[in-house]
């Protein structure tokens, strides 16, 4: 059933799709690592990389609502339920239990990493196909180098 018709050609619509599907599942994730690290960092630093996490919870979820959006908008159905994040996304395992505050970090900067090597694979796939799309992902992308940054300069 489309409820929603797409002004995108059909081969443009399934890269665009598969890209926005594709970065939902990334921020879902990465807003749930994030946040599962965020409720068990302990150490020297906990209080700032404890809010930090929570930077990138509110990056990651704002971002995922964008691009969830926009891919609605264009006819085709999000799927963020867990079962969908659990098997496509790029982030690898979370440490399990208490994570002293320095692997806390690196297990972030690996984390945004993928996501952010992924997404620049995204914006590169949109360009030609959505540029609305394509901004959509390059304003994400940005948003999580910068916590990337951040993230790095933790450990520096």
């Amino acid at each position: 059933m489309y409820v929603v018709k797409s002004p995108l050609s059909d081969a443009n619509l399934k890269t665009v799709s598969e890209a926005l599907q594709g970065a939902l599942v990334d921020l879902v994730d990465l807003a749930l690592v994030a946040k599962q690290i965020h409720w068990n960092v302990v150490g020297q630093r906990f209080r700032s990389v404890h809010l930090q996490l929570d930077e990138v919870v509110a990056v990651a979820r704002k971002h995922a609502d964008t691009v969830a959006e926009r891919a609605a908008a264009l006819g085709v159905s999000p799927d963020g339920r867990a079962a969908t994040v659990a098997v496509g996304s790029g982030i690898g395992v979370t440490p399990e239990g208490w994570v002293d505050d320095t692997t806390a970090v690196g297990t972030l900067v690996e984390a945004l990493g993928a996501v952010i090597a992924r997404m620049r694979e995204r914006v590169t796939a949109t360009g030609e196909a959505d540029p609305v799309s394509q901004d959509i992902l390059i304003a994400a992308t940005a948003d999580l180098e910068k916590q990337h940054w951040m993230f790095q300069a933790e450990n520096g």
